[in-house]
């Protein structure tokens, strides 16, 4: 008898613990924040986007706030890690300093994964802040695909893409959705409607390319982490962006010439006199692609 309640007490003993392993993993929720500038508030010409424009050091203090903002209501909603990604310009834009202590930050290029570097399956959802519309959107403030100077046109499978939508589909490899984006009306519109009803968060009304009509920063920053709240709080209904495999990534560049060099690679085919085609087996191999492509220079050192 005595042997039995012995084993008895063991069992219960050892489903207890299991049973509070079990709960702590399933209360573990890890989310991924891609932070852009374009789409930050009072955003709208170069003079606040980089190192020379007489407005980016004020800019980064704006950027960093809206980050904080969707950090705190992410935490707010059941996040238990977070990593964030400095995702414009040279990549060092949001002021580390500023930062709560309990994040990770990705800093600087290249990065194989780009804008997602980092993201992987463990993610529970993703969360686009500052994020701009496209090249091809006639609509917008600095409305540009990876790089306004270069690119006229990016496309997976066909479908012409944002940055938010490449993103995505990143993400959408890991089975992870995004469930969360600010930046102005055009790109909100354009990413709800590539990806579905996730929460938008519109802080500022395009006039054109460098014009806007725009909230206060403290107003945006209260937008954001409402909008975040409710992403959070509804994470169960949003679905991964997938692409179908292998990945057709079609390019259009501004310029002739970048086209017919690429060409010479047997792994591309030239399309027109500006575009060129890769056939990706995955979306990890097209982010790998499109990154060597947009920052390969013969003279990088070291």
């Amino acid at each position: 008898m005595k042997h039995c309640l012995y084993s008895l007490g063991i069992l219960v003993l050892a489903t207890t613990i299991f049973s509070g392993s079990a709960i702590s993993q399933a209360k573990k929720m890890k989310i991924y924040i891609s932070v852009d500038m374009e789409g930050i508030t009072g955003v709208v010409t170069g003079d606040q986007l980089g190192p020379q424009g007489f407005e980016y050091s004020r800019f980064r203090e704006f950027m960093t706030q809206e980050a904080n903002a969707a950090i705190e209501a992410a935490f707010a909603g059941g996040a238990t890690e977070i990593v964030v990604s400095d995702s414009h310009g040279n990549g060092e834009s949001l002021l580390i300093e500023k930062l709560p202590k309990n994040i990770t930050l990705v800093r600087s290029w290249p990065r194989p994964l780009m804008m997602m570097q980092g993201i992987d399956e463990t993610f529970a959802g993703a969360i686009f802040i500052g994020y701009h519309s496209s090249t091809t959107n006639p609509a917008g403030v600095r409305a540009h695909t990876m790089s306004s100077a270069n690119l006229a046109d990016v496309q997976l499978n066909g479908v012409s893409v944002p940055e938010a939508g490449i993103n995505a589909a990143i993400a959408g490899h890991f089975n992870v959705p995004v469930i969360m984006i600010s930046g102005d009306d055009a790109a909100v519109k354009e990413a709800t409607g590539l990806l579905g009803n996730i929460e938008g968060a519109v802080v500022k009304w395009n006039y054109g390319f460098h014009s806007a009509r725009t909230l206060m920063p403290e107003a945006a920053n209260d937008l954001i982490r409402e909008k975040v709240r409710k992403a959070m709080s509804r994470i169960g209904e949003f679905k991964p962006y997938k692409i179908s495999a292998p990945i057709r990534l079609d390019v259009r560049f501004k310029n002739y010439r970048p086209a017919e060099v690429l060409s010479y690679l047997s792994i591309v085919e030239r399309t027109d006199s500006h575009s060129i085609r890769f056939l990706g087996k995955d979306m990890i191999e097209t982010s790998k692609f499109l990154e060597f492509m947009t920052n390969y220079e013969p003279g990088l050192a070291p």
